[in-house]
């Protein structure tokens, strides 16, 4: 199954900044929470997620990652299908459905990504949240349908005032399938890895095999 990197960015205006007071031993924390993600509507990037997978896939991502204090988020969206630590920025401490929406609340972290992140809120730089998932495309009446959605992750996002302007799809020429262990990898990668293993004889059957795939899956 290929599938394709693609971001939401949900026509929600502004997001909520709760500072936990620290003390001497403890410095203070600060929180961003509001919508990160909203099913059965059409967002910027003119798609529309199911409500169905939507809640399948916030119930997983709960307990695969939020509820193992590992659901980490990057300053803006890189173009991959993996969360990297050292460009993490924010953890997800919360995550739930609230009808339609996906509301969420995550701790602004330490890290440098996270005070890049801490400086740009008190500057008054307006935010955002905008999810990194892998999925399928599926367009009807000018619209994209996501199916087979994979969460990867909610990143923060500069929020730019036009509309149209919000990523608008820039990460979907990047196909992805998941591999046997359960890991997304890219097409390319799968497919030259591939052919570093296999016997020069083998090399030319391979291609005539994968162009014949290919052909077949037009």
């Amino acid at each position: 199954m290929v599938l394709k990197l693609i971001t939401q960015s949900p026509i929600v205006e502004g997001l909520d900044y709760l500072i936990e007071e620290g003390n001497k031993d403890s410095p203070a924390k600060l929180f961003v929470t509001g919508v990160y993600m909203v099913a059965d509507e059409k967002n910027r990037n003119n798609r529309v997620y199911s409500l169905e997978e939507m809640e399948r896939e916030v119930a997983r991502y709960n307990k695969e990652f939020v509820a193992e204090n590992r659901a980490l988020g990057e300053l803006e969206h890189p173009q991959s299908a993996t969360v990297s630590s050292e460009r993490a920025c924010h953890l997800i401490t919360e995550l739930r459905m609230d009808g339609k929406e996906v509301r969420g609340k995550s701790k602004i972290l330490s890290t440098p990504l996270g005070e890049v992140m801490k400086s740009l809120v008190r500057d008054g730089v307006k935010m955002g949240m905008s999810s990194r998932a892998l999925g399928q495309l599926n367009e009807r009446n000018g619209v994209n349908h996501v199916t087979n959605m994979k969460l990867i992750t909610v990143d923060a996002v500069a929020d730019p005032s036009a509309p149209g302007a919000f990523v608008n799809g820039i990460l979907e020429s990047k196909n992805f399938i998941i591999g046997n262990d359960g890991r997304f990898e890219e097409v390319y990668d799968v497919f030259e890895n591939k052919l570093s293993h296999l016997p020069r004889h083998d090399v030319d059957l391979y291609l005539r095999e994968q162009v014949i795939l290919f052909i077949n899956s037009l």
